[in-house]
């Protein structure tokens, strides 16, 4: 018997091996390979002189870093309420069952799908100031047109608003899931106690999709503070550095001016801020556990 289980233990070890593998290569390797690099004048080619805390002293002195972040931020108050309050409100709404439910399922989720490269297109052509279908609608209803990602004030918004509309369905589909491994018998005991649909609201759905919402602030963090591909496409940036992200500082520095050692100092940065967000949202957020419906 004990030989059989040390077998089974060599068994599982060799399942879960491909994972451990993939991390170190391609996720703990990488990391590590950074770090060092941040303390380097590296330029992809031959230089990787050592230079000590420069690329970091530099970094805090660069006011389009200080920008980057800035904006970067921005765009996370804008991306992540929007995309999970939309999210929920949208699982609630298609939480019944039938074909015409399904078909918006579906219609929702599609833009998840798609590549994020792909929908900044479409709402690049959307946002033309000239022949886009935004400016069009509204010359036909009389109303005054924008510029839209020409104008500093609004570009961030138009980026998010493009975020938003990709994972709008995933947030659906996640809180869906939640919503239907609610226990009916929840919601009969609350009808049977007189409660009316807001109530169970407050009292049921929202209690227990606590793990849900937990899962989907955590993902969307991240998300947010990784924002690269919308910007790039739809305002590289622009308009006067309004839109620039640390990702974009991050491509911009090492595969555009070749300062691959001041660039991995960015992304040392990007790291522990994510892991500090990730930290506290771990260590206070609200996980769920011991949910208590009365």
């Amino acid at each position: 018997m004990k030989r059989k289980s040390i077998n089974n233990e060599k068994v599982g070890y060799l399942f879960i091996a491909p994972y451990y593998i993939f991390f170190v290569f391609m996720l703990l390797l990488p990391i590590i390979n950074t770090i060092i690099n941040s303390f380097t004048n590296y330029d992809l080619y031959n230089k990787k002189d050592f230079i000590g805390l420069s690329n970091y002293i530099n970094l805090f002195k660069d006011e389009l870093f200080l920008t980057s972040m800035q904006n970067t931020v921005v765009y996370f108050l804008l991306y992540v309420v929007p995309s999970m309050v939309l999210g929920l409100l949208l699982a609630l709404l298609l939480s019944k069952e039938g074909r015409g439910f399904k078909f918006f399922r579906a219609a929702f989720y599609i833009p998840y799908v798609i590549s994020m490269v792909c929908a900044s297109t479409i709402w690049l052509w959307i946002f033309d100031p000239v022949n886009g279908v935004l400016n069009q609608a509204l010359k036909a209803m009389g109303l005054s047109t924008g510029t839209w990602l020409k104008d500093p004030k609004m570009a961030m918004l138009c980026v998010a608003l493009v975020g938003v509309w990709k994972t709008l369905g995933y947030c659906m589909l996640i809180n869906l899931s939640g919503i239907k491994s609610i226990p009916g018998y929840l919601y009969e005991a609350a009808r049977l106690d007189g409660a009316n649909g807001i109530q169970k609201l407050r009292y049921i759905t929202l209690p227990m999709l606590q793990p849900t919402t937990f899962f989907l602030f955590i993902t969307s963090c991240i998300s947010s503070f990784n924002v690269f591909e919308q910007v790039n496409v739809l305002t590289a940036g622009g308009p006067l550095n309004a839109t620039t992200t640390i990702v974009h500082q991050i491509y911009k520095r090492g595969f555009t001016q070749f300062k691959m050692g001041y660039a991995s100092a960015m992304s040392v940065v990007l790291l522990i801020i994510v892991s500090i967000i990730t930290f506290v949202n771990f260590r206070y957020g609200n996980q769920g556990k011991d949910i208590d419906i009365g």
